[in-house]
């Protein structure tokens, strides 16, 4: 197998302090991050309290997460016709009116729908442009060590915010909070205004925004180390996603716990992957990243068939900690590699819809997990699914050895 490319750079902290431009794209992912997970607990609470109905909270994480993520392809295709730097700023002022008018109408249901859907395409036209960014500001060999870093970023805000929403919601209410989330959306956009231009390169000829997705779908579809990782990925979300559902039954069900069984499940991966940025943001020798992907696909899998075997909350905690340690390896592995080997001018392409595909396999594998826990158990589900996505490990190491054999697709 190719080992493909490798990093030995210096490790995030050393990184953060000596390049001030990522720093200040890394803080600004970090503060936009806490907002959203602040924002999201206030309005998941909000519509919770006004309709009474999961159902309407089931909405609203459709048309923030799942939605927008089906236009992948057209979002990451903005990130390669315009300035990197004017579409984060764009993005992030656009999200930050919309949350402000939410905050101050606080519109009906399909109102407020409506209003996150448009707020989360403006979140989908910043996500792969912010890693699109990346390359043009830290040097190859610190790549690795700049995804790792946004990973300990972006998941620390992720945290820390549903901690910052119960201090925040009884001391300035919804509205407030809300508020809140629009300032973390300025802090960002004013710190993005301050780095330097990012021009994308002009095509040799010019072509319509329709011309570029086709593109970009198919130098995914046609490259082979591209098409490897995002297939791959694709695979190992749809079938291992379905922790976030069936953990809940399998602290209750299967287990006996109550509520905090199942927080304490629940927090195991976020822990895991906390762990794992971490590790991988210290310095390090030549890290080669094929086999990084291929170590996070198959642990991020084992945990989930682990999971399907552990006798108590203790042993099902140990092993979806050990999962987040595979699932950060496997994003600081993909991200590293697709800014090391795709063309400038296709990443935000490539990155939208790699990350688009993602979150339809997301939404796909909580359908299929919820049918599933109806009609078995939760420990068979962990098993069947750590088990296919082994064997979706194996068939992408098999893929990516063809690439390595052929010398497509790896600069």
């Amino acid at each position: 197998m190719a080992e493909g490319p490798t990093t030995s750079g210096m490790g995030s902290l050393r990184l953060l302090g000596a390049n001030r431009p990522f720093r200040r794209l890394w803080t600004a992912r970090t503060v936009s991050y806490l907002g959203d997970s602040l924002s999201l607990v206030a309005l998941m609470l909000h519509v919770a309290d006004t309709t009474g109905q999961a159902l309407a909270v089931a909405l609203l994480l459709l048309v923030g997460d799942f939605a927008p993520a089906l236009l992948g392809p057209l979002t990451g295709a903005v990130s390669d016709r315009f300035d990197l730097r004017r579409v984060m700023v764009g993005c992030e002022l656009a999200q930050a009116v919309l949350v402000a008018v939410i905050a101050l109408w606080l519109p009906s249901l399909p109102l407020l729908l409506a209003l996150v859907a448009v707020r989360a395409v403006a979140a989908q036209v910043f996500q792969p442009a912010s890693r699109a960014a990346v390359p043009g500001l830290v040097p190859d060999r610190d790549l690795a060590g700049a995804n790792a870093a946004v990973g300990i970023g972006t998941n620390g805000g992720e945290a820390l915010g549903p901690l910052a929403a119960a201090v925040l919601l009884p001391l300035l209410d919804v509205r407030g909070v809300l508020l809140v989330d629009a300032a973390t959306f300025l802090v960002s956009a004013a710190l993005l205004a301050r780095l330097p231009a990012m021009t994308r390169p002009a095509a040799e000829e010019p072509t319509s925004f329709l011309a570029d997705v086709k593109t970009g779908l198919r130098y995914l579809a046609t490259t082979p180390l591209i098409r490897a990782i995002a297939l791959g990925y694709f695979a190992i979300v749809a079938f291992n996603g379905i922790d976030d559902v069936a953990l809940v039954f399998l602290a209750t069900d299967t287990f006996g716990g109550g509520d905090s069984a199942v927080a304490v499940l629940l927090a195991a991966v976020g822990i895991g992957l906390f762990v794992g940025y971490a590790l991988l943001s210290r310095p390090h020798g030549r890290l080669s990243m094929i086999p990084l992907l291929l170590a996070g696909f198959a642990v991020s899998s084992a945990g989930n068939l682990l999971t399907g075997v552990a006798w108590a909350v203790v042993a099902a905690f140990v092993v979806q900690a050990v999962r987040g340690l595979g699932i950060a390896a496997m994003d600081v592995a993909a991200n590293t590699l697709i800014q090391q080997t795709v063309p400038a001018g296709m990443l935000g392409r490539v990155f939208g819809s790699l990350y688009g595909g993602i979150g339809v396999a997301a939404a796909l594998s909580y359908v299929a997990g919820g049918l599933l826990l109806d009609l078995t158990t939760p420990p068979a589900v962990f098993v069947g699914a750590g088990t296919a996505g082994l064997l979706a490990t194996l068939a992408t190491a098999v893929a990516l050895r063809r690439v390595g054999r052929t010398g497509r697709g790896v600069r």
